[in-house]
């Protein structure tokens, strides 16, 4: 509980934006709990280094295109969080594997309150993200929504 005179910064909640469909579901929930309850909106989408790495020069135009890739990305999500609430998002571009920036991101940054993921609807299992933070790492509250969820039931439930 807060003392008195003490403002209590809003809850920020993170979403990890890539191009799996249950992305629009975490990032909807997210969006949702932030303007029910005065919170702010984090993006992270990681430019993944490519696996080909043998010429410099191909490499470097491989890495400007990931980052061309997870801009347009992004600026899609924050698009539809600011069209859904109102909220201008805050904005992370790192540039590498998608884990790694994501325990880093959580590290520097204590702002954040929750992480917001959806669970994959495939046969393979929740997702490696979902596996990850529901199993092995336990440094923030993680809220993990059925990634086949309506928007009328992300809505009802946010």
């Amino acid at each position: 509980m807060s003392q008195p005179g003490t403002a209590r910064a809003p809850r920020k909640f993170l979403v990890v934006i890539d191009k799996t469909p249950e992305c629009a579901v975490a990032l909807r929930f997210a969006t949702r709990r932030a303007q029910h309850t005065g919170g702010r909106v984090t993006l992270l989408c990681a430019a993944q280094p490519p696996d080909f790495q043998q010429w410099r020069g191909v490499e470097e135009i491989m890495r400007d295109e990931a980052r061309a890739d997870a801009e347009e990305l992004i600026y899609a999500a924050a698009k539809t969080v600011n069209e859904l609430s109102g909220i201008l998002p805050e904005l992370v571009l790192p540039y590498g594997e998608s884990t790694a920036c994501l325990h880093k991101l959580l590290k520097e940054d204590a702002d954040i309150s929750i992480l917001v993921l959806a669970s994959a609807t495939g046969k393979d299992g929740p997702g490696p993200l979902v596996a990850l933070f529901g199993n092995a790492v336990q440094s923030i509250p993680v809220t993990i929504v059925p990634g086949n969820f309506t928007e009328a039931q992300i809505d009802a439930l946010a």
